[in-house]
Order: structure tokens, then sequence, then C-alpha cells
């Protein structure tokens, strides 16, 4: 190797954290590959060939060590440890455009790979049952393919969809998504990073059409359920976040925010229990299946301690799921209102970070005109989504209870689950996120399977009624045309006492137990059971339902 020969050999680990199970989508890239470009940049005068840079590679080969285009954090860390080694700072500049001019190519043949795989679907793929015509379209024009999937899965109930228009809908954001990022990748390499007014605005267009891909491949799956598309989404938000961060990373650019370490306490009337759910610590599968017949609640106790969202990948931490999310930057369904069931309560899409700094971070609720805000307006939740599935490496902080791979046995006849169609067989539980400030409330409502809820973060006061206690309950009746609301109460179960007793007078004789849920417990709640849950603090909890 000689002092004129650019290596860049990069330090690269086979087992990155959160690496998806997945085969990646283009071949690896083999590191010598590296070297020959390289050498092709400085024979051509784009790179100084009097900068040498070599970092070194530890154990076996590049092909062994299972290097990939997007995989920089790694060696990114590893270019800032011997930045300040270099003789000459003026030399700063020349040796960051001569990292991220490989680092860019490299993404923009990743991403064209992907559109490539776009235009070749094989038989039977979904999409070839849209007209062929928007094939030839796709890579041309996708956002005009957007708006006619759009149109098309909003003429059917979303259970009737045919898969084809929900498969068009999420290529074409792909699509889309990748013209834009093709289009300001080079551009913002080619931008030397500064303090000025114009270094500013360059920061400011970065962060604008960054925002826009991770908006179109989010709505691809909160939309159209990125059928057959989830691990391409994912792989190109990997990449694309692997590009950012290790530009941040480098020497001349802005120093990160202190981070937050944990969630403010938000207190808010905390109940005294007087009917504790019984409670077992760690009961072992034997002792759990023991239960079941019984159907009754209980609380478990020191069975998630393993799990890392408690210890090395804290949830707790805003800061920790910021970098989850593309530093807050992914799109999430939120609730808005303190129920569902009250008056004024909505729903819209917001980023995370949004969603964390307006209703989780923020101490003082919002005035209008100097007056006070109705809290329960200014709430919302983050609700029964299945954020696993659109965040993966969120899904690698936790794992699936024994409890939930357990056979159940069915409702006892006689019974008002007895005389209800039985659902069908799950094959894994189903999982959803449920994500919110102090103040959330899930009404009093039942679900059609056996539940273990997992609590991560702060506490959340519970209280459950048998299924035996439905006609003191005042289930809400089935509206022809309407939303199918009579799995759940008409009572507000914290409401006034006066409006209970004049509008719901049997509510006061069902019976109840009931439980503050705090950080590390699980409550098993059987099929059926009537539950209300109102959050205590800024709360994280996780739902595996099953049967």
């Amino acid at each position: 190797m000689t002092s004129n020969t650019l290596t860049f050999m990069c330090l690269m680990r086979g087992d990155r954290m959160n690496r998806s199970p997945s085969k990646r989508l283009l071949d690896r890239l083999d590191l010598r590959r590296w070297n020959e470009d390289l050498e092709m940049k400085m024979s051509s005068g784009e790179i100084n060939n009097k900068m040498y840079i070599c970092c070194r590679i530890s154990g076996g080969s590049a092909a062994a060590l299972g290097a990939t285009p997007w995989n920089t954090r790694a060696c990114s860390t590893t270019l800032a440890q011997f930045w300040s080694h270099t003789p000459k700072a003026s030399d700063d500049g020349i040796k960051r455009d001569a990292y991220f001019m490989l680092l860019s190519d490299d993404l923009l043949k990743f991403l064209e790979g992907c559109v490539e795989i776009l235009r070749s679907p094989k038989t039977p793929d979904s999409i070839l049952q849209c007209p062929p015509s928007t094939l030839v379209l796709l890579a041309s024009h996708p956002a005009a393919l957007i708006k006619l999937a759009h149109s098309k899965i909003h003429s059917f109930k979303f259970s009737e969809v045919p898969t084809c228009w929900r498969r068009l809908f999420t290529d074409a954001s792909i699509c889309q998504a990748v013209h834009v990022a093709r289009a300001n990748v080079k551009a913002d390499d080619d931008t030397a990073p500064d303090q000025s007014d114009e270094g500013r605005d360059g920061s400011i267009k970065q962060e604008l059409w960054i925002q826009e891909v991770v908006r179109l491949l989010d709505l691809a799956q909160i939309i159209a359920g990125a059928p057959g598309r989830a691990v391409m989404i994912e792989e190109i938000l990997r990449a694309l976040q692997d590009w950012l961060e290790a530009d941040a990373e480098l020497p001349l650019r802005k120093k990160r925010k202190t981070e937050i370490k944990c969630f403010p306490l938000q207190d808010r009337n905390v109940p005294r229990i007087t009917r504790e759910i019984p409670r077992l610590r760690a009961p072992t599968m034997a002792d759990f299946e023991k239960h079941l017949p019984q159907a009754q609640p209980m609380v478990i106790e020191d069975a998630l301690s393993h799990w890392p969202a408690f210890q090395e990948r804290p949830w707790i931490s805003p800061s920790y799921l910021l970098s989850k999310t593309f530093g807050g930057r992914r799109l999430i369904p939120v609730e808005l209102g303190r129920s569902y069931t009250d008056d004024g309560w909505g729903q819209t899409i917001m980023t995370f970070r949004e969603f964390m700094d307006r209703y989780m971070l923020s101490d003082l609720v919002p005035r209008q005109n100097g007056e006070d805000v109705d809290e329960g307006l200014d709430i919302a939740y983050l609700a029964q989504h299945d954020l696993f599935t659109q965040i993966p490496s969120l899904r690698n902080d936790i794992s699936i209870p024994d409890y939930c791979y357990t056979d159940p046995p069915p409702p006892a006849k006689g019974t008002t689950l007895s005389k209800l169609p039985a659902q069908p067989k799950l094959e894994e539980p189903l999982l959803n996120a449920w994500f919110g400030p102090a103040g959330t409330v899930s009404p009093l409502h039942t679900d059609p399977y056996h539940n273990i809820l997992c609590q991560v973060v702060g506490r959340k006061y519970v209280r459950l009624y048998s299924p035996s206690e439905t006609e003191n309950l005042y289930p809400r009746v089935a509206e022809e045309d309407e939303v199918d609301m009579s799995n759940t109460s008409q009572v507000d179960v914290e409401g006034c006492d006066d409006v209970m007793e004049k509008e719901f007078p049997r509510f006061r004789e069902a019976k109840y137990v009931e439980t503050v849920l705090a950080a590390g417990q699980a409550l098993y709640v059987p099929v059926g059971w009537w539950h209300y849950v109102r959050s205590l603090d800024v709360s994280f909890s996780v739902s595996f339902w099953w049967n």
C-alpha cells in the first residue's frame, strides 16, 4: 500500500443491533470495490491524492463481516476517532467529501435497486391485478398513481379493498420517496457544512425533503398496510437514517442537543385501591395454565425484567424513542381527546416528535386567548396501533410472554360469551402499542381475545368487571349504518356520581376488581371481561391478544 493510495476500509459489525432478519435487498458490499472506486476518483482528480485514510478491519475478510452499503454507524465513529490525528486541519473538508462521495453513491445505488425490484413484479404478485398501464407509469409518474390508488382504497371498506390497490399505493409511494431522495442526496453531499445563513438554509432544506420521504413511506404503511413491502420500507428508512446520522457525527457539524433522560412525572388522581386484583410472582407455565379455567384476572410480577425496553434500550428515555423513530420524524396515528366516547374526540396523523413535544414533554397545558383549555381535549393517545410492524426495531426491545402460547379453555356453556360467534384461531399473538400522557382513558369495554397487558413506562389504573355483570354496565346499542360499539359501556366509570345515579342506577351494584399497574408488571385480562383503563403518568403499554 503506497502513500498516494487512498484506502478507505471501514469496520463493519455483522451483528449490528436491530438488524432486520430478512435478506438485504441488494447484494452485500465487497469492500474491495470501495478501494476501486476511490482509486478511480483519485485518478480523475475528484479526491486529493495526498490524503491517506486507513480504518483497520478486525477479524476476517470484508465479506465475512457482512458489510452493507448503508451500515455506516460503526465506520463513521471510527473515522471520527482518527480525524483529530491528521496534521492539517485544512484537509477536513476534503476528508469529508471523500467519505460522503462514497456513502452517497452507495445509498443512491441501493435506492435505484429498490425501484428495479418494484418495476419487475413476478407472478402471483398482487400488483399484476392492476391495469397494465400502472406498471408502465410506476417509475415515471408515481405521484399520479398515489392519487389513483388512494381514491380506489377509499371507495371500499378497508377490509374489502382489493390488495392490488393497496400494493399500488405502497409501490408508488416508495417510488416517489426514492425520487425525492435521489434528487437531494447528491445536492446535500456537495454542500459544505457551515454556520452561515446559507448553511442554515441548507439544513432546513435537507430536513424538509427528509420529512417528505418519511411521510410517503409511513403513509404507505398507515393507509395501505404496505402489503409485501414492509421490509423494503424499513431498509430504505434505515439506510437514509444511517446516511444522515453519519453526516451529523462528523466534524464541522453542530453538536447534538442535550438528551432528555426520562419522561416527567404527571401524577393525576391516583385512586385508593380497595378491591385489589390477585397477584402472582412470575408464575410458571404450569401454574398459569392451572389458573386459566378460573377465568379470573391476575397481576403478574417479575415476568418482564429481561426485556431490553427496561434497561439496555429504555423506553422511559424520550431520546431513545426519538432515535428509534428517525429523530421523531416517523408518522403515527393518534387519537385526540381523553376517550373515544367523549364529545370532540377525533383522529389525526402527526410526527412522533410533535406528539411527544406537545403532549408529554410540555409542563404546561396550552392556553388559547388567555383562557384555560379543557385538558380532556388537549390529550392525545397512540392507541391500539401496530407500531411494531411499522417500526420493527422497537419490536426487538420486547418479547411475547410465554403465557400467550397457552391454550385457554372455551367460555363456559350458558355464559354470554358462549353465545357469541367464536373468533378465528390466531396463528400468533396480536401486538398493539398504547402510548400517551397522563389522563388518557380507554372507556369500559370488552375484547374478543385473552389479553396480557404489559406496562413498560409509567402507571395505569385498571378496573375490571366480570362478563356476568354485563346487564349492570349498560352496553351501547349497535346502530344501523354506524360503527358497532356494543362492546363499550355507556357509563363513564369515574364520572359524576349524580349523573350515574340518575342515568345508570344499576351500575353501582356491579362488582369489580382493580389495580394500579406499574412499570414491569403485566395484567392478565380473560376474554370478555369488561375493563376500564386510565393513565396516571406518561405511559407506554403493550397488549398481547391471543386465543
